[in-house]
């Protein structure tokens, strides 16, 4: 089953020249590591700790096979909300913006000097491709991808509550119902005002802008992914602009993406960790007649070889010789196991 088969799939171009975040840890990435990372408090509320903020959050990468699915946060006083970002700034749903606009304002966020940077923090958290789908192929219990956005979502802001920011409102892009999802989530936070609606990346300028931290880390992602295949020394701000092109958008729908993975799979192991392997575009090249080797696992629940520990008890009516009666008083306290039985 497909990620998110009743998505809207957004064809992305890369840019020419990606920004390389602080959100960027490239041996995490190599590794199919999920992580997160929180930008410093700006320093507009390191003075006033208790200034009201307005905090937003929204994904990139959701329905692609290839690459990390990424969260982004972003958080600033509720007063400069709608004039710094929308009126100054112009953020929008990051799908909107073209890549070089978008890579521009994340850089301002992440440059000291800035008003973006002194007055706004963000966060990330980026889920490996490795790691979801090792949640939605459990044999048991299956971690799907909704429980785990859901889980990634909360816990961001969690981190963000832990260093004492006064958040007084939050907006976020939906996972699913609407009413449903807001009502876990004021659960979860009780004393804070919010707002889960369809397309606030659209509506509210918070959500925009942590949309734009998202995608920008998730398109700079795929450049360090993509260097592996290219040269086995990759370091930060090194990275030949547009590289990822070479394999599409990520989406199952891209025929670059399509071709690269049928030119890269392994019969055995399939990919590396920037697939998905939980995808149906993964999971039906690997059992194509003639593509893959089956491996079958042996099932050690059903192993005639197991013992049990019951097996180790001695019975009552072993212990008897000659239909001769057991001494209950002899056996109060345990019966000797012969060494036959080990």
């Amino acid at each position: 089953m497909e990620g998110t088969e009743s998505q809207e799939i957004v064809q992305e171009v890369s840019a020419e020249d990606v920004f390389i975040a602080p959100s960027i840890h490239e041996k995490d990435i190599l590794a199919g590591v999920s992580y997160t990372h929180c930008s410093p408090i700006p320093e507009i509320l390191k003075h006033d700790i208790s200034t009201e903020c307005v905090l937003g959050v929204d994904e990139a990468g959701r329905g692609p096979v290839l690459g990390p699915m990424v969260y982004g946060l972003l958080y600033l006083p509720l007063t400069q909300h709608h004039t710094l970002l929308a009126q100054t700034h112009h953020f929008d749903d990051s799908k909107v913006l073209k890549p070089q606009v978008r890579s521009n304002l994340m850089q301002a966020i992440c440059t000291p000097g800035t008003d973006l940077y002194r007055t706004c923090g963000w966060a990330t958290r980026v889920m490996s491709a490795r790691d979801i789908s090792a949640g939605m192929l459990k044999p048991a219990g299956v971690y799907n991808l909704n429980a785990q956005a859901m889980d990634a979502t909360i816990q961001l802001i969690k981190d963000i509550f832990t260093q004492g920011v006064n958040i007084k409102e939050i907006y976020i892009d939906t996972i699913g119902k609407a009413d449903v999802y807001q009502k876990k989530l004021e659960r979860v936070f009780p004393t804070t005002m919010i707002t889960v609606a369809e397309k606030a990346d659209s509506l509210y300028p918070c959500v925009s802008a942590a949309s734009v931290c998202a995608k920008v880390t998730r398109d700079a992602a795929l450049e360090v992914s993509h260097q592996a295949y290219n040269s086995s020394d990759v370091s930060a701000g090194e990275f030949k602009a547009g590289g990822a092109d070479a394999w599409g958008t990520g989406y199952p729908s891209s025929a670059k993406t399509v071709n690269w993975l049928k030119a890269h799979m392994d019969p055995l192991f399939g990919w590396g960790n920037e697939c998905r392997m939980s995808w149906g575009t993964a999971k039906d090249m690997l059992e194509a007649k003639g593509n893959g080797i089956k491996v079958e696992w042996p099932d050690t629940n059903n192993d005639e070889q197991a013992r049990r520990m019951t097996d180790f008890y001695i019975t009552a009516s072993a212990m008897e010789v000659d239909d001769e009666p057991e001494d209950e008083l002899a056996t109060w306290y345990g019966k000797p196991v012969p060494a036959s039985t080990f």
